[in-house]
């Protein structure tokens, strides 16, 4: 026979609220985490991320990231122009890779 004590029950679906709200924080944390990571190797301020939690800068958010031009390209195209003006080429690349290109295991 099932245990209809209202006590029990709000013991029970407050210790589920607890759990469920503790995934939701962690994967809050998580994300922005992520994101953290994704703004800073692309150049940006690495606090941008936590513009993908308000509901229309995250689409906006995306976009620039998407569609823009990085701020670490940017540097890299004046890198590129200074190298060339002092009259440096590009590095060569190798022309044989350490790695074998042809599986080994057939």
């Amino acid at each position: 026979m099932p245990n209809n004590d209202p006590a029990a029950i709000t013991a029970a679906l407050g210790t589920f609220s607890l759990i469920i709200g503790l995934i939701a924080l962690a994967s809050i944390v998580f994300s922005i985490i992520i994101y953290w990571k994704i703004f800073s190797k692309a150049g940006y301020s690495g606090a941008l991320s936590l513009l993908m939690l308000v509901p229309i800068a995250n689409i906006i958010m995306l976009c620039i990231l998407a569609f823009g031009e990085w701020p670490i390209y940017q540097e890299l195209n004046q890198l590129r122009q200074m190298a060339a003006a002092r009259g440096m080429q590009n590095p060569a690349y190798p022309q044989n890779p350490a790695y074998p290109q042809n599986p080994q295991y057939r």
